[in-house]
Formats: structure tokens, C-alpha cells, sequence
């Protein structure tokens, strides 16, 4: 692990809930999490695999150590209403609204103190048909896979009390780690569908292991 800068991202607001019904398909309910509310206290608890108060309706694709905890970029949102969708902040699942960085300044593997805590980031965010229903938008996930504003999940490496204010600071960073940005074109964007890139990527062992299996299928 090397680290050649400080980097450090506001907290603007941390995000939990519960699953509830979010809308029906085929006629069926469909539960999710998706839909969170601000958190008002200071501070909570960072467990290994949720924040307090922070659950996922299936846990066959949601949630687990892996992703623990969902973060956002806040400089996205004027893009996205600029684009005609009605997002605030907050309204995209996330659990963490950060300010300050994007995808293109995350690394994978990039480890993180907030509060009493460490985060790794894990991998991006590949948006699924809850997406659509939570936000009305049929077309968001695509336009999040054109446009690669996926944010990312982060791994616990040390629970702790971690502040809903703030900031978090970039404490490890691994050497030639590939970025969110990149991580994320290699599974949807064609631009990015370079092998020395899939390599540094798979070399990552903070890589989540659904990335691993999936990214390794495409070596042939």
C-alpha cells in the first residue's frame, strides 16, 4: 500500500432503511431498501456489514460484507437533474451523500477513515430494475450505465462510531490500483475493454468476488 496524497470528501449526509414494497411488477410487490431517510443524530454504529438502522430486503444481491455501505457522489445530482431526472440527494439508495470526489478519484482498494472506522472500496454500483421503480425513471439505469455515475460500495475493515457529518480521509491507497471509473467501464463500456486494465483489476484483492467471477469470464 502506498499513498502519495491526502484526499479527503465531505460527508454531507448518511442515509438508512428498512425494506418496504416499492411498487409492483407483473402484477407482484417488490421489496427493497432502496427508499432511506437521513439520518438525524450525530453519530452511529458501523458494523460489518450495515449501519445501524440499515437492512437489504435480498441478500442474494444486496448487501454482505462486500457492500456494506453504499456512497454517492453529491456532485452528480445537479448532472442528473440537468438531464430532466428528479433526484435529490439522497435518492438513490445511497447510505453515504459524499461531496468532493467521483469515480474518476476513487481507486479500488482505496481505504478510508471515517470516524472510528475503516472502508475499502469494494466495487462500483451496477444499478438494477429497483433503480427504476424507486425513481420513476425507466430509462436511469441505462443512463447510469452510459455515463458511468455509479458511485461505490465500500468493505468494513474496522467497525466503529462513524460520524453522519464530516469527513472521510483517504489513508491507503494500493500502487497502480485501476479506478472506480474504470472498474466500472470494464463491465459496461466498451471504451474501457482494455486487458491490461482487466488485469490490474483482477490482480486487486478488495475486488468483490460477483466483480472477480464476472470481469474473469470476459479473458476468454
Amino acid at each position: 500500500m502506498s499513498l502519495t496524497a491526502t484526499l479527503t470528501a465531505t460527508v454531507e449526509a448518511v442515509f438508512v432503511g428498512e425494506p418496504g414494497i416499492i411498487g409492483t411488477v407483473g402484477g407482484r410487490p417488490v421489496e427493497s431498501a432502496i427508499a432511506k431517510a437521513r439520518v438525524a443524530v450525530p453519530e452511529l454504529d458501523l458494523a460489518p456489514t450495515n449501519l445501524a438502522g440499515d437492512r437489504q430486503a435480498d441478500l442474494t444481491v444486496h448487501g454482505g460484507v462486500d457492500k456494506a455501505v453504499y456512497v454517492y457522489p453529491t456532485d452528480h445530482y445537479p448532472v442528473w437533474r440537468s438531464e430532466g431526472f428528479a433526484v435529490e440527494v439522497g435518492g438513490l439508495g445511497e447510505n453515504v451523500a459524499l461531496a468532493g470526489v467521483v469515480e474518476d478519484d476513487v481507486r479500488l482498494g482505496d481505504v478510508w477513515r471515517w470516524g472510528e472506522a475503516l472502508v475499502e472500496v469494494s466495487q462500483p454500483r451496477a444499478p438494477c430494475y429497483k433503480l427504476a421503480l424507486h425513481t420513476g425513471r425507466k430509462d436511469i439505469g441505462a443512463r447510469m450505465l452510459a455515463t458511468g455515475r455509479s458511485g461505490w460500495y465500500l468493505r468494513v475493515v474496522r467497525p466503529g462510531r462513524v460520524p453522519t457529518g464530516g469527513t472521510m480521509t483517504l489513508v491507503e491507497r494500493p500502487e497502480d490500483a485501476a479506478t472506480l471509473r474504470e472498474t466500472f467501464g470494464l463491465m459496461f463500456d466498451e471504451a474501457f475493454a482494455d486487458a491490461a486494465t482487466l488485469d490490474r483489476v483482477l490482480a486487486s484483492p478488495a475486488l468483490a468476488e460477483s466483480w472477480r467471477v464476472s470481469l474473469a469470464a470476459r479473458r476468454g
